[in-house]
């Protein structure tokens, strides 16, 4: 039975997770946010692969709110070139589920080698990479069985988000992220309609998945739950850069993921939905929005509302949902998607 996946679990896990981890690290998260604010830093460099990759473009955005101008790593620069730039100031951290990808483990050897600061959030944090870490976050997610990852996921968008709301010594936004777990345990309600629309997906081949903003990084990871459950070729983009050339692939019944949560890009989303109706696409929507809801084939109804910024804690559980039913249609075995393994390591 799907139930006693650990994929399932895992998923439903979630709002215990994130609820653990800001209780227990909230402390760790205000120490790095003094560190950056003693060392002068202004900007971030995030070395991550994957599923973590998709966390650090949340950081992008939020952290980038904070001030800091962040960016993504090229670690084969570093591993393989053996030609890393010149970090300066910057804080370089890692993000990774297992620490153990050595290309990874050496952006942070070389930032620390540099005199950088360096931080770590890490599911286990007695491995390598925590070693080279100043700061370690301890995710505490406890151990995710199931190869794609989605506890581990949401809990590194809370330490993005407990630092965002440390860096800004606002109340109101710690607030706030504490009442994300009972907002995620409601979404999570959504399992039983999300099973029932699932098999009209059994057979579909292709599809994109748009956001936007904050939930840029939710279309990354949903995108890439989809490809590792469900084998479809499915492409995350921005809704600027999609109406950029992508928009000639839609055609008419052309499967469209739409993320649009409440907030500033409600407008364009909203504008976005009208555009992919008048080309007949099939959209399916993620969203709190009644317009943007109203404009799609399939409507997935966030029940909560929370604020922008935090919405990709709450956006990517249907989605998680979604990946994990329609391969479950198709008779895959959702725990253990075929060649791949729990712990990738890359050099």
């Amino acid at each position: 039975m799907l139930t006693d996946t650990h994929t399932f679990r895992e998923i439903h896990e979630q709002p215990q997770v994130i609820e653990r981890f800001i209780d227990q690290e909230e402390k760790t998260i205000a120490e790095l946010a003094r560190a950056i604010q003693a060392r002068g830093v202004s900007h971030v460099v995030i070395a991550a692969r994957g599923t973590s990759d998709n966390a650090g473009r949340y950081a992008q955005y939020l952290l980038g709110a904070n001030g800091l101008s962040v960016g993504l790593a090229t670690p084969s620069l570093f591993s393989i070139y053996k030609q890393p730039p010149r970090i300066g100031t910057a804080l370089v951290m890692g993000i990774s589920q297992s620490g153990k990808s050595p290309d990874i483990v050496a952006v942070l050897a070389e930032a620390k080698r540099q005199g950088a600061l360096t931080a770590v959030i890490t599911n286990e944090p007695q491995s390598e990479l925590a070693d080279q870490g100043d700061i370690v976050v301890d995710l505490g997610a406890g151990p995710e069985k199931a190869v794609a990852a989605t506890k581990t996921y949401t809990a590194e968008l809370a330490a993005i988000a407990l630092l965002g709301a440390s860096l800004a010594g606002e109340g109101k936004m710690l607030k706030a992220l504490q009442g994300i777990p009972a907002a995620m345990a409601k979404t999570l309600e959504m399992d039983g309609t999300i099973s029932q629309i699932a098999p009209r997906y059994r057979y579909m081949e292709r599809s994109v998945v748009i956001g936007r903003g904050y939930n840029y990084a939710t279309a990354f990871e949903l995108a890439l739950k989809m490809k590792e459950l469900t084998y479809s070729i499915v492409e995350p983009y921005s809704s600027a850069d999609f109406l950029h050339g992508p928009l000639a692939m839609i055609e008419q019944g052309f499967p469209v993921i739409v993320i649009a949560p409440s907030g500033k890009m409600q407008a364009s989303l909203q504008e976005l939905v009208t555009t992919l109706q008048k080309r007949e696409a099939e959209i399916i929507s993620i969203s709190d929005d009644p317009q943007v809801l109203a404009g799609s084939r399939i409507p997935l109804e966030l029940p909560v509302t929370v604020p922008e910024w935090l919405s990709p804690m709450t956006s990517i559980l249907p989605g998680q949902l979604l990946a994990m039913h329609i391969a479950h249609a198709r008779d895959f075995e959702v725990d253990a998607p075929r060649g791949l393994k729990k712990v990738t390591e890359t050099h």
